[in-house]
């Protein structure tokens, strides 16, 4: 199985149970385009490719279609085994998927394509999926219009380092990609709602590269973290906050 980068390797195992917590779910609008655009639907075969601990995956056993997930990373293979037990769990990778050729009518990377955006991972998508199968790739983004989220964002990204990020863009260089369609994007807004430290510090603490963090950045981060809730008006002295996203949705089709 091809090497994954060492802050995915390190950080999602080491806080597979903090992203479990902190990562926000889906807008349900979600569930009508994996119908209507990707063909997701009873009858019909999907990849959960970087499924991680199954939050994305739980959206797609819900459309009756038949789910294998697909994850890399042990700790979080095992967190999506234990809430979904009725899902097949593969160990494998991008540019290695234990799936035979032409085998399935979709592919869904949630959270996950920028780690291994490169042309060996999309031909190997290519090769598992059907001819006229679709490729779905599907982001939270948080709403940096608002103050506070903006502060989070600056405190993050000092330790980013060579870690993949969906923002950078990088990932959109393999397209168009030989023998896929053009890319559709579909936007949806969406709030995760909650207590504060689950969606705000649980949240930043998952993120890769501030997981892999030697625990007394991490320590530091998590109090910073603590300051913006106490201090930002929009927070403070609130039980429940509520973190906007944009969520952006891709599709392309295998020709």
């Amino acid at each position: 199985m091809t090497a994954i980068h060492h802050a995915a390797a390190q950080g999602f195992s080491a806080q597979a149970d903090t992203y479990a917590r902190g990562r926000p779910e889906y807008p349900a609008e979600l569930s009508g385009w994996l119908r209507d655009t990707l063909g997701v639907a009873p009858g019909k075969s999907v990849v959960d490719l970087g499924a991680g601990t199954g939050k994305f995956t739980r959206l797609l056993a819900q459309t009756g279609a038949t789910v294998i997930a697909v994850e890399p990373v042990d700790a979080m293979r095992a967190q999506l085994s234990s809430k979904l037990p009725d899902v097949q769990a593969l160990a494998g990778s991008a540019e290695s998927i234990p799936l035979p050729d032409g085998s399935v009518d979709a592919v869904v990377c949630a959270q996950a394509f920028h780690w291994f955006a490169n042309t060996a991972a999309v031909q190997e998508i290519r090769r598992v999926l059907k001819p006229g199968g679709k490729l779905g790739l599907v982001w939270n983004v948080r709403d940096e219009s608002v103050g506070w989220v903006a502060r989070l964002t600056e405190i993050m990204t000092p330790f980013e380092g060579d870690a993949p990020r969906f923002y950078k863009g990088d990932w959109k260089k393999v397209f168009p990609a030989d023998g896929m369609g053009p890319l559709g994007l579909t936007r949806f807004a969406y709030t995760h709602s909650g207590a504060p430290e689950q969606v705000i510090v649980d949240r930043v603490m998952s993120v890769s590269f501030i997981a892999s963090l030697p625990q007394d950045q991490q320590d530091a981060v998590r109090a910073r973290l603590r300051e913006v809730i106490a201090t930002d008006p929009a927070l403070q002295g609130h039980d429940v906050v509520s973190f906007p996203y944009s969520t952006e949705a891709y599709c392309c089709e295998r020709l």
